[in-house]
């Protein structure tokens, strides 16, 4: 009788879990099935970084860009940073470009990581976290990869490795959109 009553709460969370999936599966799924969705929440505008302008990703339409989502505290987001930097120069010859998004930090500590890293590729903050949670992003670091027509043609949920970046973005920098 316990058993019963324990398989059923499993089944019923897994049941809940399933029924309440949200953008990150929904990206995650249709990417996977080679369906790629328009990168979400495009027009909305974040803070340069440094700067007193601001930036939205449909301002990068017509260029490949890899979205990558990070923060200052992150020490995966740390050690990934030679490979952004490796894909900035790969992009920047195909008129592409790395995009960083920061995710609920702080401008000084933000600042601080651009320059002890040597970020060259534009950075915006999303301080609310909205636009990272629009991609269903909840931890970092996360990136995506959004082709010339502003649709996301491949991500990854974690740390990334060059081989993959390389692979993808010479995959989609060879699609004509």
């Amino acid at each position: 009788m316990i058993l019963s009553a324990l398989a059923l709460g499993l089944l019923g969370v897994l049941v809940y879990g399933v029924s309440h999936e949200g953008t990150n599966s929904s990206i995650d799924g249709l990417v996977a099935r080679g369906h790629y969705p328009p990168a979400p929440d495009a027009g909305q505008a974040l803070p340069v970084l440094g700067s007193s302008a601001t930036a939205t990703l449909r301002d990068f339409r017509g260029r490949v860009v890899l979205v990558n989502v990070f923060a200052s505290w992150c020490t995966a987001c740390a050690q990934e940073a030679s490979v952004l930097a490796a894909a900035q120069r790969m992009l920047a010859r195909h008129g592409g470009t790395v995009l960083g998004i920061t995710y609920q930090d702080n401008s000084t500590d933000d600042l601080a990581f651009v320059r002890q890293y040597h970020v060259t590729y534009p950075v915006l903050r999303d301080v609310s976290g909205n636009l990272a949670h629009s991609f269903g992003t909840s931890q970092v670091p996360e990136s995506f990869v959004i082709d010339r027509a502003g649709r996301i043609e491949a991500l990854r949920r974690y740390q990334l490795s060059g081989a993959w970046v390389y692979d993808t973005l010479t995959r989609v920098l060879s699609e004509r959109s």
